[in-house]
């Protein structure tokens, strides 16, 4: 009996537990709390934290693969879409469907703020290298400076699948932060007779520009960027369903089943990736610490661009949109209007940084295309590490 009860124990998860799976168990609760409590972007962190709740339970074999006969774990299965990039791309259908380009249109200059907002992708890319990650890695820790998800995890998933856990956290955990640190940024960058400066009130938007464009942009970015198609392609697609108006059914499925189901595969698989031997380590301290910068950088660098369009237009561009250059949609809109309120309650900048905003989301698009072009080929990639390594040795 005490033989049978023995061996009933050792069967048990708890004989197998370890501090490491204590921690990370803990860790995968504060992440919930988050989510449902004070409901940091709980649509993906929710999924995520319990995904890590599973892979840090030991001996459930939810992630194992097959052996000979014997089939894998669920988490095994659905980490296949995750690993072949196929969760990130139905994701982007969603988000296209939900997205109005229109203050893009109406005010194409802001996609420059976009654009300028990306740079915290290049900055982090660089400081990677200087602190000793690899290129691949480098490039993917440097994707979080988009303040998009689903194209750090496509990138990852493609060159650094074993950062892929440490990455996505880092990139959802400072989206849902964005309340907290753009405001700072923004202050200490600007002025307040910058911050008070009213835009005029966008024009109108035809359906036929909403109709065309996300044909337009399909195509100019699939000729120049082959390699980023996939993820540009995805998500006019959502745009083009939701603008048409012809295939109201298909675009409401986009919106909330299609996007709902893949949100749920994507966030456990990325938190069942989360393991214990994979997340604590000095590594993901300073993928944490590099993303941190990758995210302020963008947002920095689109304010200062933001600043550079005020005094060329002659006080007419309030610094603040370029905050909302990141691709947090519509998050980063929403804190540049609060921002602005702030010092002004009947500043309304709402529609100006969603026109920044949105371009961030096609800007991260690119940037990502941009990436996966420059290092699918390793050569290539060794090539632009030596020429950064030896530009530093020069200054």
């Amino acid at each position: 009996m005490v033989e049978a009860l023995g061996d009933f124990v050792l069967s048990t998860g708890f004989a197998a537990l370890t501090w490491k799976h204590v921690i990370m168990l803990v860790v995968s609760c504060v992440m919930m709390y988050l989510a449902i409590v004070k409901k940091y972007e709980p649509m993906l962190l929710l999924p995520i934290s319990f995904g890590m709740l599973l892979a840090n339970l030991p001996m459930t074999g939810l992630s194992a693969p097959p052996i000979g006969s014997t089939p894998g774990g669920l988490l095994y299965y659905l980490n296949l879409g995750t690993k072949l990039g196929i969760y990130p791309m139905l994701v982007f259908f969603g988000i296209g469907a939900m997205t109005d380009f229109g203050p893009l249109i109406a005010n194409p200059k802001t996609i420059l703020l976009g654009a300028a907002a990306q740079a915290g992708i290049f900055i982090t890319f660089i400081a990677a290298l200087l602190v000793g990650f690899r290129p691949l890695e480098a490039a993917s820790i440097g994707v979080i400076g988009a303040a998009d998800g689903p194209t750090a995890i496509y990138v990852t998933s493609r060159f650094a699948p074993h950062m892929l856990a440490q990455v996505a956290v880092a990139a959802y955990s400072y989206m849902s932060l964005v309340p907290i640190i753009m405001p700072p940024v923004m202050r200490a960058l600007t002025t307040k007779r910058e911050r008070v400066i009213k835009m005029k009130q966008l024009r109108p938007v035809s359906k036929t520009e909403k109709i065309i464009f996300p044909i337009i942009v399909t195509v100019l970015m699939g000729l120049i960027l082959p390699s980023g198609a996939g993820l540009i392609g995805s998500l006019m697609i959502g745009n083009l369903i939701k603008e048409s108006g012809v295939v109201d059914r298909l675009s409401k499925t986009v919106q909330n089943e299609l996007a709902s189901i893949v949100t749920i595969f994507l966030g456990l698989t990325v938190g069942a990736s989360a393991t214990a031997e994979a997340f604590l380590n000095v590594q993901t301290l300073g993928i944490l610490a590099l993303g941190l910068l990758a995210f302020s950088g963008g947002i920095g660098v689109g304010v200062l661009v933001g600043k550079l369009m005020c005094w060329l237009s002659g006080g007419k561009v309030n610094p603040l949109i370029g905050a909302a250059g990141i691709s947090a949609v519509p998050m980063a809109a929403r804190v540049v209007q609060v921002v602005g309120q702030e010092e002004d309650p009947n500043n309304y900048l709402l529609m100006h940084a969603m026109g920044a905003n949105v371009g961030g989301q096609i800007a991260s698009t690119i940037a990502a295309g941009v990436i996966l072009t420059l290092f699918s080929k390793p050569d290539m990639a060794s090539k632009l590490t030596l020429m950064i390594s030896a530009a530093f040795r020069a200054l």
